[in-house]
């Protein structure tokens, strides 16, 4: 299996080309292109590039607002609720950090909510976007399809419900950024895996009779395992409470798999909160802080075999360094995911 490397500008425009084609407006899908590509470009690899072929068939079929009017629903110095009016999650995501941000740097405080999304790709993105204005960002999301059951049950009425958390560090340095699923691995992992051929590591799933389950093509008949057993579900359950129940979003049983249902509205609830350091101990002092202690996590004694102690982050900041320089990788599969995108467009294949 030969994996292509496409420029990250490629993908960029190709991505824009393919929502244009489509009949979104222009600049959002310059939007759009540049978040999907930030996403890939941090490692992100199944919230990235390769959900185009999903957006394009919600597009085509009605399934996203190409023409939203967003709008607030509540709004507070410290505190807002968007409604998305079914619009590509990107653009909701975009809009309520924003908000968050401008609210965060008034007040000291700023808490957006949303109703009516979709699908936005990785966390990690949005809670970056907060650290570059020099604040503090948490992300929570109701993820856009139930795979996770209550601990010791078998319906699936949770998501991978992820958590993002970003500091910055100031400088050049790149912001201490975790991102996770609160499931033993996101399904965007599972759909990589089929898309691949490949089976899943046992501990990732499991069927309805507590049974491992490898087979990704299968996955539908089983449910992802939380991290940390019931710790996971709880955090979870939380996240949805936080993210879904509070903003009026779907949660439990009135979640939309947009896996399997591309024209319905997933009214899919998120929450970007940013937080200004300011009006704390003071934002050198943060950033003092949190560089001394990195340091010193580094730079702490290993265990036998162990090269490098990293921090959350780390490995997006590499991935990034490295894939600006040689580009995007594009497995075989994904890359007739995307010549099927545009042809869809009506537009020249990627490669």
């Amino acid at each position: 299996m030969v994996t292509n490397y496409i420029s990250a500008e490629r993908v960029r425009t190709f991505i824009t080309d393919v929502f244009s084609g489509l009949g979104m407006p222009k600049e959002d899908a310059i939007l759009c292109a540049d978040l999907m590509v930030r996403t890939d470009l941090s490692g992100g690899d199944g919230h990235g590039v390769f959900r185009l072929l999903q957006y394009a068939r919600r597009i085509q079929v009605g399934g996203i607002n190409l023409h939203p009017q967003m709008k607030l629903l509540q709004d507070a110095p410290s505190i807002g609720l968007l409604h998305g009016d079914n619009a590509m999650g990107h653009l909701v995501m975009q809009r309520c950090a924003e908000l968050a941000i401008e609210k965060a740097k008034a007040t000291g405080i700023g808490w957006m909510g949303c109703c009516y999304g979709n699908h936005a790709g990785a966390g990690s993105t949005y809670a970056g976007l907060v650290a570059e204005a020099g604040l503090v960002g948490i992300y929570l999301a109701v993820g856009s399809a139930n795979h996770m059951a209550p601990w010791g049950g078998i319906d699936p009425l949770l998501s991978t419900n992820p958590i993002a958390i970003s500091v910055p560090m100031g400088g050049n340095q790149p912001p201490v950024l975790l991102d996770m699923a609160t499931t033993v691995a996101a399904y965007g992992k599972v759909k990589m895996k089929a898309q691949a051929g490949e089976s899943m590591p046992e501990g990732w799933m499991i069927d309805q009779k507590g049974q491992a389950l490898t087979d990704p093509k299968r996955s539908a008949e089983g449910t992802l395992l939380p991290i940390g057993d019931y710790k996971g579900y709880g955090l979870s359950l939380m996240i949805a409470l936080l993210a879904g129940s509070m903003n009026g979003a779907a949660v439990g049983s009135e979640l939309i798999d947009f896996n399997a249902d591309e024209k319905a509205v997933t009214n899919t609830g998120q929450t970007i909160v940013a937080i200004n350091p300011a009006f704390l101990g003071g934002t050198e002092n943060l950033l003092r802080s949190s560089g001394k202690l990195v340091e010193e996590i580094r730079n702490s004694q290993k265990l036998p075999g162990v090269s490098e102690i990293r921090v959350p982050g780390d490995g997006a900041a590499k991935a990034k360094e490295k894939r600006n320089r040689d580009g995007i990788p594009i497995s075989p599969g994904l890359l007739n995911n995307l010549n099927l995108c545009a042809k869809m467009a009506g537009i020249a294949p990627i490669q």
